[in-house]
């Protein structure tokens, strides 16, 4: 080999070193996941719910169209809890971020990663996640209506929640090495009591008064379908799987930060765009009826999404309620989720064509 060649050899060697150095990791150590966590969120804010589950019944009524037009092992973007586990299960990303302006609702995430980390199955989440002795008879084979029927019988235990509890903090804590404050700790206590003391009759923000009654319970949630199939995250065991299998892997990052903050939303964009990805599917739920009501906030959030690295099929993923513009779409009489192309959205609002709330909504579907 000539000298010249040698060379241009080395260089190429150079450049493939350097491509793979900065493509999507498939597991993140963990001083690495944390210091994402840390680095990319901003000061926790203010939102008048806990938001301990989903009030989203139509959420996977979306799922064959997104399956369809998102491109498989992308990044994710959402907001909130456990939705985002039902999505990620039905699109396969690489990565994903949840970004959420409660600092609370990072750490119920991690009481989900503890979880999913601890548990081999589907039957063995559900007794840790509501502190249940796992019924006679639950195996890999068992739908979702008998798992929720059998776990909705089954009584708590509060000898099995210390545990739990004690494996969860030890998990995050000392199997990690994640630097939990006293805080922090407390709010990992706080979320997983309801859990605990509600069962799968966990609803939205059921430690409320009035609240707690007019939403579905975790158990209707997960027995939810799009129209003919059941997909949620605990459908069937390929879907628990694959959450497992990331969260295992660190790749389920949550993100205390606000949608029109100047820092959480573009760190994640700058994270993506150094690994050469894009953004397959932003879950932003309801968010935006908020922001519209809030001055320039919607402005603000999409000059954020405006940064972000995006493609031909990135997607916005939207929920609308009643007495938030609720068209008569809905499957089930109470909301509707809706998809948007997150691309086709900036070129409406850079042409001046969203000028509110139900602008933005007419241009999805």
């Amino acid at each position: 080999m000539t000298a010249g060649c040698q060379r241009a050899f080395a260089l190429l060697s150079v450049f493939a070193t350097t491509a793979a150095a900065q493509e999507i990791p498939t597991r993140l150590a963990d001083t690495t996941y944390w210091r994402m966590v840390t680095d990319f969120s901003e000061p926790s804010g203010n939102f008048p719910s806990d938001n301990l589950l989903s009030n989203e019944t139509s959420l996977q009524y979306v799922i064959p169209e997104l399956q369809r037009s998102t491109k498989p092992g992308g990044v994710y973007l959402g907001v909130a809890p456990e939705q985002n586990f039902t999505l990620l299960a039905a699109i396969k990303p690489k990565i994903a971020f949840i970004v959420d302006i409660r600092h609370d609702n990072s750490m119920l995430l991690l009481v989900y990663k503890a979880l999913f980390e601890l548990s081999a199955d589907r039957a063995d989440f559900t007794s840790r996640l509501f502190s249940r002795p796992r019924p006679a008879g639950l195996d890999t084979a068992a739908t979702i209506e008998q798992l929720m029927q059998a776990y909705s019988a089954a009584a708590p235990d509060s000898v099995l929640f210390t545990k739990n509890l004690a494996a969860v903090k030890e998990k995050l804590v000392k199997a990690h090495g994640f630097p939990l404050t006293t805080d922090e700790l407390s709010s990992v206590d706080y979320v997983y009591s309801w859990f605990y003391h509600a069962g799968p009759n966990l609803s939205y923000n059921m430690n409320t008064v009035g609240f707690g009654s007019r939403f579905p319970t975790y158990a209707a949630i997960m027995l939810e379908t799009d129209g003919t199939s059941h997909r949620s995250y605990l459908a069937s065991e390929s879907n628990y799987r694959f959450i497992k299998e990331m969260e295992t892997n660190n790749l389920i990052i949550g993100v205390t930060g606000d949608f029109t903050g100047p820092k959480a939303l573009r760190a994640v964009g700058n994270y993506v765009r150094d690994r050469h990805a894009t953004i397959t599917a932003f879950y932003v739920s309801n968010v935006e009826f908020y922001l519209f009501r809030q001055g320039d906030d919607w402005k603000r959030f999409f000059a954020n999404v405006a940064t972000l690295p995006l493609d031909e099929s990135s997607t916005f993923i939207r929920s609308l309620s009643q007495g938030n513009g609720f068209r008569p779409a809905s499957p089930n009489g109470r909301q509707v989720e809706l998809l948007c192309s997150m691309q086709g959205l900036l070129k409406a609002y850079a042409d001046g064509k969203i000028l509110g709330y139900m602008d933005m909504i007419n241009l999805s579907k």
